[in-house]
């Protein structure tokens, strides 16, 4: 059975390719990729006198950093990744996954970013490649937010 055409935007699943980067609710910014955006908990094991008859308890322990990482091209009049790392502000960043329309259906906010690490592209003399650039940041928390 097709799907109608008004119900297709609702059930179909988004292209990964269309969101944007906004830090600190001031400045959109284009990345090529985006990775770590997870939210993950230490698996504790605990056992305790009769766990020999009850058996093991697994327990959720305390919550991992959330690393970020961000990676673009590098091109001319484009030093604020150098500059937020120099300054070790911490900063809000949002990525919004945005439909056809541009319109934010799903984001994640990250808050408290700290950058840790800018890393520099690879020269090759024998490649054909564009210069890409990752910023590595660490958060205390991610919101996940679905909009309407």
């Amino acid at each position: 059975m097709a799907t109608e055409n008004a119900n297709s935007n609702v059930s179909y699943p988004l292209a990964v390719y269309n969101y944007r980067v906004i830090v600190d609710n001031q400045v959109t910014m284009s990345f090529s990729e985006v990775a770590g955006l997870e939210i993950e908990h230490e698996q504790v094991l605990y056992r305790h006198g009769f766990s020999w008859l009850m058996g093991d308890h697994l327990l959720r322990g305390q919550r991992k950093p959330i690393n970020v990482v961000l990676k673009r091209g590098v091109a001319k009049q484009r030093q604020f990744l150098y500059a937020w790392i120099q300054s070790a502000d911490k900063k809000d960043v949002s990525i919004e996954l945005c439909d056809e329309r541009g319109n934010a259906i799903v984001s994640w906010d990250v808050t408290r970013a700290l950058p840790l690490k800018l890393d520099a592209p690879g020269f090759s003399a024998s490649a054909n490649q564009v210069a890409i650039e990752s910023l590595t940041l660490v958060a205390h928390d991610l919101k996940l937010t679905y909009h309407e």
